[in-house]
């Protein structure tokens, strides 16, 4: 396999390091105007745009779009179909993921100055939030966990789940993965078509606050353009991986590493990062052997060779440095004190530390979400957690007293602004 091999030491590193790491984030203009078309048409007409959409993109023809609801008890019996070993995996990572969602809840808080004033937040969650989940060949159950279990925490009232199933195609964990994080509605819709309904709702589809979740270009799309009229988690790029290794680890461990990023799609990005050019070497063969064995081959090529690196680096110390550059999605740190190393690592949506803590245990069960930010976003932006779910308002109650300290503070800046009813409103309420 050719993947990209060079080393910080070549004169052309850094125009190397900018061409792999480019990656054309524009959406294609004929995607935009066939989901503003979608979005325009649902907004109008409702249930009757989402059920010919639904007819025409995923082959189901119903009546009404109250058919392609699934209750409680579909849901539940998905569950309990679920072969013994397969329902404990997905109860056990639901159950981490809940713990360490439940350490994430903010707090309402207040002080009370010596006038008697005071001052706080107050956080509430939200009330309504839709679940995009991907359907037919993409199935992920660990999406519904990842989405829905901090969405529950932080106390949203309920919780719209949308997945489309081509040709009636229903994928049972998905709806036993619902069934465990207790989404309140389940609709078989899924396109650019399920984000119109979830934004603005239709005479069967409740209207959301926030829009969470993955999906295809189409999805992506249809989340920018209702951004603002709902709130959303991310538009989301190809997965990414960044290894940084000592050359101290199982070089196979590491090419499986590579590749569990590598077989999601063609775009997306496997880095390994070493001081030790012989591990470099292993870590190549172990990869033209290993993906022999996968299943996901043509993928994991396509992804390697147009998208993946193997880079020769001066030292760990060079490799932080070109890490917080890179910012990725995941990090592996492969090294000696992976945790002490850590501190030198300030952009990465997730840092996993040391030999044996694959990113695939954070995909699905360590606890963590694994909704991240791509595409160098980690540089300031974070994993989804409770705190999306949640907003705060900010709390004013000020004494008589205190309204005379304030009032004229208020009223001497709102006249250098030029807006006297802003300082009149405040001396008002002044005594003598």
């Amino acid at each position: 396999m050719n993947i990209r091999r060079f080393s910080t030491s070549d004169a052309s590193f850094d125009q190397n390091l900018k061409d792999l790491l480019a990656f054309e984030t524009a959406q294609d203009d004929q995607i935009d105007s066939v989901v503003a078309d979608i979005l325009r048409n649902v907004k109008q007409r409702g249930d009757a745009a989402v059920l010919e959409y639904t007819a025409r993109f995923d082959r189901l023809d119903v009546g009404a779009l109250s058919e392609l609801e699934i209750g409680h008890a579909e849901l539940n019996a998905a569950l309990a179909g679920l072969p013994e070993v397969q329902r404990e995996a997905l109860q056990q990572a639901a159950q981490r993921v809940r713990d360490y969602h439940e350490k994430q809840l903010m707090s309402s808080w207040s002080y009370t100055e010596a006038d008697g004033t005071l001052l706080g937040q107050q956080v509430t969650a939200l009330d309504r939030v839709g679940l995009y989940v991907p359907g037919g060949k993409a199935a992920y159950p660990s999406s519904v966990l990842m989405n829905a279990i901090p969405a529950k925490v932080a106390g949203v009232a309920e919780l719209i789940m949308v997945v489309p199933t081509p040709g009636g195609e229903k994928n049972q964990l998905v709806l036993a993965a619902a069934a465990v994080c207790g989404v309140d509605r389940v609709f078989c819709i899924g396109g650019a078509q399920a984000v119109g309904a979830l934004a603005y709702g239709t005479q069967t589809v409740p209207q959301v606050d926030k829009i969470v979740g993955p999906g295809n270009a189409y999805v992506a799309a249809a989340k920018r353009r209702v951004f603002g009229v709902v709130g959303i988690d991310m538009v989301a790029g190809p997965s990414e991986i960044l290894v940084i290794c000592d050359g101290k680890t199982n070089p196979d461990w590491v090419a499986m590493d590579l590749f569990s990023q590598a077989e999601h799609d063609e775009l997306a990005q496997a880095i390994l990062l070493s001081p030790d050019a012989a591990f470099l070497d292993a870590v190549k063969a172990s990869i033209d052997r290993l993906v022999e064995e996968m299943p996901r081959k043509d993928i994991i090529t396509t992804s390697l060779q147009n998208r993946g690196a193997l880079i020769k680096v001066n030292d760990l110390e060079q490799a932080a440095e070109i890490a917080n550059y890179i910012a990725p999605e995941h990090l592996e740190l492969s090294v000696e004190d992976p945790l002490a190393y850590s501190k030198k690592i300030r952009h990465a949506g997730a840092i996993f530390m040391g030999r044996d803590t694959c990113e695939a245990l954070g995909d699905y069960c360590a606890g963590p979400n694994h909704v991240l930010p791509t595409s160098r976003t980690a540089r300031f932006s974070s994993p989804l957690g409770v705190y999306d779910f949640q907003k705060r308002s900010s709390l004013i109650m000020v004494s008589a007293e205190g309204a005379q300290t304030l009032g004229r503070i208020a009223a001497t800046l709102a006249y250098g602004e030029g807006l006297q009813a802003h300082a009149r409103s405040a001396e008002f309420r002044l005594k003598g």
